[in-house]
Order: C-alpha cells, then structure tokens, then sequence
C-alpha cells in the first residue's frame, strides 16, 4: 500500500496525500538508445537526417495523406 505524505496547501491548511505508488522502471536494453551509434557513414546520416526532418524541409504538396491540410495557410 502507498505511504501517506503530509503536505501543506496554498491556504495554509495540512493534508494528507497518497505519495508516490510505482516501481522504479529501468530500459530494456540497460542503456538509453544512441541513434547516432547505429549510423556508419556520412551518407546514412544524411539520409537519417533528412528522412526525421522532412516535416521541416520539404514542400506540403509532398506530405502523407494524414499530414496535409485541407485548407492551406
């Protein structure tokens, strides 16, 4: 069961909450996800790169059916 955490309100008042009720989580491979190790050269880059920016760079008339506008701004 969670332990009880006494804490003060903005008025001034004392009160009681549940404190924190989890498991302390850790990642599935041990360590955070390095995009940058998996890439060999200057050309996987630049393809990673472009691919995860083209919402940025490329023009609307050649975004997915879900990402274009109806109405242009």
């Amino acid at each position: 069961m969670a332990e009880m955490v006494e804490k003060e309100m903005f008025d001034g008042k004392k009160v009681k909450l549940i404190g924190p009720d989890y498991d302390a989580g850790s990642l599935a491979g041990g360590t955070s996800y390095s995009w940058k190790s998996n890439i060999v050269g200057r050309d996987q880059y630049i393809k990673y790169v472009s691919e995860s920016e083209r919402y940025w760079y490329t023009p609307m008339d050649q975004w997915f059916g879900s990402e274009k506008r109806k109405n242009p701004a």
